[in-house]
């Protein structure tokens, strides 16, 4: 069977459309089954004691501190802290407890008899259970004092510093505020216990997981458990029936004139293209060295080998955790998208021969904008956590939801930045566009990139007033379909792209290999975020829903890794292939994002499985090796291949770029197989014997056999930063050895150029 380029495109409109239609519906649902806010909840004498103001200011407080970069709310955020929901949650069943053991027997909980404690333990959840029939939430004197006893606690914690958590002093400035955020938590503990009208779960579907609260997995967790694994087998049988029916060329090595190095130009525009690569190094070096810092912090909550002792100061007052997470994520999107968006304004002029007037200029704006969003969002992150922009904190300042930290104006700064990108792209490719239909792969490129900032667009529909549930709704919509959406697009058409530049593929063969990649990453990844809605108060539609698209995921990933062996192998069939360290990068990007997106991805995706694992260090490790290891590596890859073209090939010197290359790597599986996910297999073994409460807890992390895991991070670690300080100082010294650029270009000083412009 051959499928038609032309095909595939029809193909993958109509699952664009049926991608709209079904998230668009989800959209509408997510407002219309958000768990209610209250306007008011009262004890039992009637009279009110949280209003739906005090809610809401709680979520605000909650994002302005950036408490998501310290714990998580919802099983969503950082890993440091308690999660927000399960704690509450926790705590409030504790502390009924304690209401309850007084009033009744007039003495502690724990010094009840056994059958004393179960008849506590029954009233408490006698008062959590049932649904909610609307209007005001009535606290029975239990919860109230529970309440009363949870606020209390998040003053103590969150205001006043606890150093053994890791919270700085003055985390929230002022008691006002912290007594709010405990509201807010309070808040999502009660929709985690409290059954949807006419349901028979909790608005989390009974998440998160404690068993003093009445809270367990539910049957439909298990179910499509089962469902996903029987899928993925059925997928598997699919995808090896897919590849061998439908015809799709490999690149090969017979016959090749793949161009050298030196025959190929470089204009001013590819220059400028270049400048973009030492400002990623530097912000990815910034970023390695502050994840060393976010990885001892589990060890030393406060301190860094004693430096404290010796300057007076604990250093998570100077940066807390929840600053330096912040920096960390931010830091390292950016570093990976300015090294694309440098990549995808170099590659075409090696491809049309073509450089447009003044495109290196503008090229340069476009990098100078960049420089200034970065260096205005970081900043206006520390100064809105720090008060200084008042109420406008979360559009200059810090918006404080996790990958989205940025305020909304740096946020459109960036969003301004795609769009001249997206211009300067098609000046660059518009000989390419000219002769090609709508589905060729030039116009996949921009299609790619424009869906990276089309996707960017939904974090511009919530605010901090929106309902927790519904900002999870939207934020998942630019985190999870960046990466397994736009993203993978991305990597399969830039890498299609690099395969025609070195004649290792037709233009028109690569467009069909990367039609036919793009539909499935279509298919599979953009509803395949409804796994993130499972537990975060939106329908128990998604379970069924999530567990399926969610398995197919890992089809697209299978073929992209299929493909990137391919690559290896046409590499492998000549010794005179000049670019075989690119192609390394490459190839570990395939494999990395096989077993971080793929492998890892799968597991903690099954319900059953996620029920317990969700924000757990499981997900720590799925995050690494597909974030880092997938888009990391290929970026790094286009970087090793810009400067292969760019430098003297006589001056060329890879050694320290092979041994950066071999530091991450070893460094990547140390990180990951050493200590991540056995850290995360024991979280998973605390959640399931215990609560998921107590797998998010300070006595968790402070084990000896945890604390051991930590500490044996440190090689792996220590391997990246080496490797990244390896990388940074050979792209100083590569500097020097840049070709001239050509004044005047032409399409025949290209090598590849006429070629691929008479590929029709």
């Amino acid at each position: 069977m051959e499928l038609k380029r032309k095909t595939i495109a029809k193909v993958i409109a109509a699952a664009f459309v049926f991608n709209l239609v079904v998230m668009g519906a989800g959209a509408w649902i997510a407002y219309q089954e958000a768990p209610p806010i209250p306007e008011q909840v009262v004890g039992p004498d009637g009279e009110a004691f949280v209003t739906d103001e005090d809610i809401r200011d709680g979520k605000k407080a909650f994002q302005k501190n950036g408490l998501m970069n310290h714990g998580s709310i919802l099983g969503n955020g950082a890993y440091y802290g308690a999660d927000y929901t399960a704690d509450s949650l926790e705590l409030k069943t504790q502390h009924m407890r304690t209401y309850y053991a007084e009033e009744r027997y007039g003495t502690e909980y724990e010094s009840l008899s056994t059958a004393e404690q179960a008849a506590v333990d029954d009233d408490v959840k006698q008062d959590l259970s049932g649904e909610y029939e609307g209007g005001n939430i009535e606290y029975s004197a239990a919860e109230l004092y529970a309440h009363q006893q949870v606020r209390q606690e998040y003053v103590e914690r969150y205001h006043e510093g606890s150093h053994e958590r890791g919270v700085p002093e003055g985390m929230i400035d002022s008691e006002a505020d912290a007594r709010q955020f405990a509201d807010f938590a309070m808040w999502t503990a009660w929709f985690s216990h409290t059954d949807r009208p006419g349901g028979e779960h909790s608005y989390t579907n009974d998440w998160p997981y404690e068993p003093a609260a009445g809270n367990d997995a539910t049957g439909a967790a298990m179910t499509w458990s089962v469902v996903a694994m029987v899928l993925l087998v059925a997928a598997a049988g699919g995808g090896i029936w897919l590849y061998q029916s439908v015809s799709l060329p490999e690149p090969s090595a017979d016959s090749l004139s793949v161009p050298e190095p030196g025959d190929v130009s470089i204009f001013p525009s590819q220059r400028a293209a270049l400048r973009f690569i030492p400002v990623a190094a530097g912000l990815f070096l910034a970023q390695v060295l502050l994840g060393g810092l976010l990885a001892h912090f589990y060890i030393e909550r406060a301190g860094f080998f004693g430096i404290e002792e010796i300057f007076g100061v604990h250093i998570l007052q100077l940066l807390p955790f929840a600053m330096a997470k912040t920096w960390h994520i931010d830091l390292g999107i950016l570093w990976i998208a300015a090294t694309w968006l440098g990549a995808g304004l170099f590659l075409p002029p090696l491809l049309t021969g073509h450089e447009p007037k003044r495109q290196s200029t503008y090229i340069d704006i476009l990098l100078g904008a960049i420089v200034v969003v970065t260096v205005g969002g970081l900043g206006g992150i520390w100064l809105g956590s720090h008060g200084y922009f008042g109420d406008l904190w979360w559009l200059i300042g810090n918006e404080g939801l996790e990958y989205l930290e940025v305020g909304k104006v740096w946020q459109v700064g960036l969003l301004a930045g795609f769009g001249l990108w997206a211009v300067l792209s098609i000046r660059g490719l518009k000989p390419l566009l000219d002769r090609e239909p709508v589905f060729g792969l030039a116009h996949m490129i921009l299609y790619a990139g424009g869906s990276i900032a089309l996707l960017f667009t939904a974090g511009f529909f919530f605010t901090p007033e929106t309902n927790i549930a519904v900002t999870e709704f939207w934020r998942w919509w630019v985190v999870h379909m960046w990466v397994e959406g736009a993203f993978e697009f991305f990597i399969v058409a830039i890498i299609g792209l690099t395969l025609v530049s070195m004649n290792l593929l037709s233009r028109r063969s690569a467009e069909k290999a990367v039609m036919l990649q793009a539909l499935l990453v279509m298919s599979t990844g953009v509803i395949g975020v409804s796994h993130h809605y499972w537990w975060v108060g939106m329908p128990d539609m998604w379970v069924p829903i999530g567990s399926v698209f969610s398995t197919l995921e890992l089809l697209p990933l299978v073929f992209i890794l299929y493909e990137a062996l391919g690559q290896y192998r046409a590499m492998s069939e000549t010794g005179g292939f000049p670019y075989k360290l690119p192609f390394m990068f490459i190839i570990a990007s395939g494999v990395w994002n096989f077993v971080g997106a793929g492998v890892l991805g799968f597991f903690i995706n099954l319900p059953l499985i996620n029920y317990y694992e969700h924000g757990t260090y499981l997900t720590v490790g799925h995050a690494h090796a597909a974030m880092f290891g997938a888009f990391g590596f290929l970026a790094l890859g286009m970087v090793t291949y810009m400067l292969q073209l760019a430098i003297e090939p006589g001056r060329w010197d890879g050694s320290w770029l092979r041994a950066a290359f071999w530091c991450w790597n070893v460094g990547l599986a140390l990180m990951v197989f050493v200590s991540v996910l056995p850290v995360g297999f024991l979280q998973l073994e605390a959640a399931f014997t215990g609560s998921y409460a107590a797998a998010r807890s300070v006595a968790f992390y402070n084990q000896p056999l945890v604390q051991t895991l930590f500490w044996a991070r440190l090689p792996g670690d220590t391997l990246i930063i080496l490797g990244t300080a390896i990388y940074a100082a050979d792209l100083i010294r590569k500097r020097f050895v840049l070709r001239a650029s050509e004044d005047d270009p032409t399409v025949e000083d290209m090598a590849v150029a006429e070629g691929v412009m008479s590929d029709d």
